[in-house]
């Protein structure tokens, strides 16, 4: 739920009810790949209830992912093809926002699309310190252990409580 965290939490609630009226909710079934490596992807996704895991080229797990995780925000950036599959492993139920909607609306609400890289930012410069972390750069990986279970990054402390409500009322929102 960490993801979601970071985004929403630097969002307004307006922008948060954006994203829960313009995307579509998608029910995929397990087992199957919600993203294929290598591919184009015009959607980001918000995992609104279920369990999928991250498959590495050769096909073998790296990360699971679940409720309030957000995929294809790195596709969304840079337009590159996928780094990673991503495959279900019980029945998921994401939002899908196509990338093409959130441009647009970048484009018409400069202040939206701030706050949008911003949380995106915020998001991969934690997960880089991470990967640093894990290969031996900064933090030990004792450190690292320790921060992952249960310490955030103070941008998103800020603004938990916020976060988490909106969250909230997007799925009560979205799935009841």
């Amino acid at each position: 739920m960490r993801k979601v965290l970071y985004i929403l939490g630097q969002l307004t609630d307006q922008d948060t009810d954006w994203l829960a009226v313009v995307g579509k909710r998608v029910h995929v079934k397990s087992g199957e790949l919600l993203v294929r490596q290598g591919e184009h992807l015009d959607q980001l996704f918000i995992v609104l209830d279920g369990e999928l895991k991250v498959l590495a080229a050769q096909g073998q797990e790296i990360a699971r992912v679940g409720v309030g995780d957000i995929l294809g925000e790195m596709s969304f950036v840079d337009d590159s093809p996928t780094s990673a599959s991503v495959q279900t492993i019980s029945e998921v139920l994401v939002l899908a926002v196509e990338h093409r909607l959130i441009s647009q609306r970048m484009a018409a609400d400069a202040a939206f699309a701030a706050r949008f890289y911003k949380s995106i930012a915020i998001f991969l410069a934690d997960r880089m310190r991470n990967v640093l972390a894990r290969f031996g750069y900064g933090e030990s990986p004792d450190d690292l252990d320790e921060m992952q279970h249960g310490e955030l990054d103070g941008h998103v402390l800020d603004t938990l409580h916020l976060a988490g409500s909106r969250f909230d009322r997007m799925l009560k929102k979205l799935i009841g």
